[in-house]
Formats: structure tokens, C-alpha cells, sequence
């Protein structure tokens, strides 16, 4: 498919999940600024002209909520962040819902922390949730619980969150404004540095060095996160723009501004979404050869036999990276044993297993159906 083309169905996206970051939306001291969140609100107001449906990720609280505190900038420690996303949240969805009544819409906010878009239970009450708000012709605005999120608040941004979202609301699109034009081979601040209008791949996002370019001071995020995010979201079937915020209409217009990202994969579970994405490994599993051949190759569920080592402090359950002799990860699972009782299991066949220890123990160390391959 043609890049114009790709462009085309970009302009043509029923439902679209937009996120834009802290410093496309405050001023240098930290406050909001009020004509840059009037002009992202014109520009979605014209989105929903067109027709699409479209879902709001939005940092900006703990900026906003800077200057009310006396803060000049973003606090490293985690209980001020909070209380500067708690002041700033309010300041920050009032004048969203100020500048959208201009237009006739309604605003609704969401605040989200991951467990919300990726564990089976919370994913169910969300979806449903943005199902009746865009029934209903509100325009969500997403953002992270970041007055009670712990690590959720360090999760980049926002920038994996709006990819998650993307997947749950079963998106067209996303568009990722920042306040760079788009991705460059090397740091836009680079006399040489060249705009790559369109990445097919993960192969090229693989072969690019990212640095964390972005703006300093109010947004925790940086081209990292949005290339990632951008791994998540194509790699489940959804497109990607990231553009500068000031092109947020050409951008949503198909035109060639920013960088697109072709669709890599198909809709997968979100499940797998999370373990690939938004998880902490809290141990590794070491694999032989014929057994990463498994694993890789067949999508094989792992057991004991194929297993010569682990590492780490975990709990049945947990996720847990499985690597090579090298240690090198090819994949994460959810482990189904604890990490006391593995030593006594590795190495040893079910049918061994079953005979020394009992039926409990024939099961696999980690299932196909909870395994992804990195």
C-alpha cells in the first residue's frame, strides 16, 4: 500500500485515540496554556465534524498543578508529583471542558492506571465505559490516576498508555503530538538530522538509535516512549502518526506531516499487550536450546525438561523473562510455580514429575496461552 494511500484511510479513521504531552500543553513556568489547549481543542472539534469518534489522552496534570504549588519545576520525589497531580487534574480538565463546551461537546474524564486496560477485569468495566461515553457523543479525556499511582506514574508519559487505550477502545488510529516534527535517524538538534516521514517495520524501529529527546522540565516522557508506544499499537493492527502538536490538523487530515508508522501486526489479547509492554520482570527462567526452539519456532508451552536454571524472587503468577544460555530474553510468561520450588523441577519431564511429586506437578512451568516471544 502506497504511502498516500496509508495517509488516505489516516484522514478516513472512524475512531481515533489522539495523546498529546505535558509540554505541548503548558508554558515554560509549568501553568497551562490556554491558547495552545484552545487550538488542540479547535482541531479535535473539526475531527468530529468529519466524523470520527475521538478518545483524548492527556498529560499535563502534574504541569498544571506546578504553579499553583510554587513549584518551578517537575519534582523528582514521588509525593510531590502527586499532590501536583491532584491540584493540577482539576485545573486541567476544567479547561478542557470550557473550551469543548465552545463547540457543543461534552467533556468526560477517565483517569486510568494500567492494571485498568490490561487486567481482564478492570478491561471489561473500562471498555464498556468508553463504549457509552462515545454512544453518547462525549469525548473522553484519558489520563493516568497519577495522585495514587505508584509505578504507573514513571510509565513514560503516557505515550504506552495512549497505545493501550488505543487497543482497548479497538481505535483506527493514533496520534501522538509532541513538540518535535516527528522521528529523526539521529537527535533533531542535529544540523544532519533527517525527518523520517514513514517506518514499516519493527525491523527499522529495532535498527534506530533512540535517544530520550523531548523537552525537559514539565514531561517525564521522550522519543523512547513514543517509539514504543508505536510498537504497541502497530503491532496489534493500529496505525500511527507522531507529529508536532502544531500539526495536530494536518496531521488528522492525512497529510504528510510527522512520521507514520505502518500496521506491523493484528489485534492480539490485551493480556499479551501487558505482558510484553507494561510489565517488570521479577525474575528469568533459563531455556536450552531445544527448548527456545519451542518456544520461538512451535509456540510451545515451556516445561520443566527444557529448563536449566533461574534467577530472581518470584511468585506463581508473576512475569518472568525467559532467556537464552547467553542471557539473551526471547520471551516473557506468567510463571506458574514459585521460585523455591522450581530448582527441585528443572530438567525433569512431566511424567517424572507426576511420579516423584504428584499430578500438581505435570502442569507447565508457563503456558503458551500466557507466554508472549519478544
Amino acid at each position: 500500500m502506497s504511502a498516500a494511500t496509508l495517509r488516505r484511510d489516516v484522514a478516513a479513521a472512524k475512531r481515533v485515540v489522539v495523546k498529546v504531552g505535558s509540554s505541548s500543553l503548558t508554558t515554560a513556568q509549568g501553568g497551562l496554556d490556554e491558547a495552545r489547549v484552545r487550538a488542540l481543542v479547535d482541531v479535535l472539534a473539526a475531527a468530529r465534524e468529519r466524523g470520527s469518534e475521538i478518545v483524548l489522552v492527556s498529560s499535563g496534570a502534574i504541569a498544571a498543578g506546578l504553579a499553583p504549588l510554587g513549584l518551578r519545576r517537575r519534582p523528582r520525589a514521588l509525593a510531590p508529583q502527586q499532590a501536583a497531580a491532584s491540584v493540577g487534574q482539576g485545573i486541567l480538565v476544567h479547561r478542557y471542558t470550557e473550551e469543548l463546551a465552545r463547540h457543543g461537546i461534552i467533556a468526560g474524564q477517565v483517569l486510568l492506571t494500567v492494571d485498568d486496560v490490561t487486567r481482564r477485569s478492570h478491561y471489561r468495566n473500562a471498555f464498556q465505559t468508553f463504549a457509552k461515553l462515545l454512544e453518547l457523543g462525549v469525548l473522553p479525556i484519558v489520563n493516568e490516576n497519577d495522585t495514587v499511582a505508584t509505578t504507573e506514574i514513571r510509565f513514560g508519559d503516557n505515550d504506552r498508555l495512549a497505545a493501550l487505550v488505543a487497543h482497548l477502545v479497538r481505535a483506527d488510529l493514533l496520534v501522538l503530538l509532541s513538540d518535535v516534527e516527528g522521528l529523526y535517524d539521529r537527535d533533531p538538534a542535529k544540523p544532519d538530522a533527517v525527518l523520517i516521514s514513514e517506518v514499516d517495520a519493527n525491523g527499522e524501529l529495532a535498527a534506530l538509535t533512540i535517544g530520550k529527546t523531548g523537552s525537559a522540565g514539565v514531561g517525564s516522557g521522550g522519543m523512547l516512549t513514543k517509539v514504543e508506544a508505536a510498537k504497541i499499537a502497530t503491532g496489534a493492527g493500529i496505525p500511527v502518526v507522531l507529529a508536532h502538536a502544531e500539526r495536530a490538523f494536518e496531521a488528522l487530515e492525512g497529510e504528510p506531516v510527522g512520521t507514520l508508522f505502518r500496521v506491523t501486526g493484528q489485534r492480539r489479547p490485551t493480556r499479551l499487550l501487558w505482558l510484553a509492554h507494561a510489565t517488570e520482570p521479577k525474575g528469568s527462567l533459563t531455556l536450552d536450546a531445544g527448548a527456545v526452539r519451542a518456544v520461538v519456532e512451535r509456540g510451545a508451552s515451556l516445561l520443566a525438561a527444557g529448563i536449566t536454571g533461574c534467577a530472581g524472587a518470584f511468585e506463581a503468577g508473576d512475569p518472568v523473562d525467559l532467556v537464552t544460555t547467553d542471557g539473551v530474553p526471547i520471551a516473557r510468561g506468567l510463571v506458574n510455580f514459585d521460585a523455591a520450588e522450581l530448582p527441585a523441577l528443572l530438567g525433569r519431564t512431566s511424567q517424572e514429575l507426576k511420579h516423584a511429586l504428584g499430578a500438581a506437578y505435570e502442569r507447565e512451568v508457563v503456558h503458551r496461552d500466557d507466554l508472549v516471544v519478544l
